[in-house]
């Protein structure tokens, strides 16, 4: 199974995701950075909102938050998903916008193994408020996401914040990242960042 989350348009100043063999694609919220399905495949299941969804042995549900902190009022909903596949509990927070999760959202999420988490702010939680709420889950694996890097036209921070915040030295992945059950860390976190 193939999984893509928040496909992008090429509006932002980046390569748009290659999509073809995508079985899953889920968008967490309707703006065009994140939700450009235009080349998606007719059997693709498309997954745009809460709910409890399954496609090949690949288990999705999708978790109510809200892209600022204001309950929704300035930015609207965003899609909260764990991912349950090959024995691997997987978070993707998408635009969270709240300073930290409410009880309700912490007890849907549960246990996680990897965590995306949004770090950039102004459209997003910052790299402080992404440590708190990374306390709330407690992952085994941080995969930070949602900042500025090189070409991208959206304003917003890079890494230093997060980095400084969170004081784990990151794994630096150049290409793929392969994970199992198998390689999960037992007691410590980690944190995995890609070259780009």
């Amino acid at each position: 199974m193939s999984v893509l989350i928040d496909p992008f348009s090429k509006e932002i100043g980046l390569k748009e995701p290659r999509m073809g063999k995508d079985d899953l694609i889920l968008t967490t919220h309707g703006h065009y950075d994140h939700n450009n399905v235009a080349g998606a495949m007719e059997e693709a299941l498309v997954i745009s909102g809460p709910g409890e969804y399954e496609k090949g042995g690949v288990q999705v549900e999708g978790i109510l938050s809200y892209h600022d902190d204001q309950e929704g009022k300035l930015r609207g909903l965003n899609t909260i998903y764990v991912l349950r596949m090959e024995g691997l509990r997987i978070c993707h927070l998408g635009d969270l916008g709240q300073p930290e999760l409410s009880h309700e959202q912490s007890e849907a999420i549960g246990d996680i193994d990897v965590l995306f988490v949004p770090v950039g702010g102004k459209y997003t939680i910052d790299g402080k408020q992404a440590v708190k709420v990374i306390g709330q889950i407690d992952p085994k694996i941080i995969i930070p996401m949602h900042y500025k890097i090189k070409d991208l036209k959206s304003d917003m921070e890079g890494l230093d914040k997060f980095l400084k915040e969170i004081a784990i030295k990151p794994e630096q992945i150049d290409g793929d990242y392969k994970i199992n059950v198998k390689i999960l860390p037992v007691e410590e976190t980690k944190l995995v960042m890609f070259k780009i």
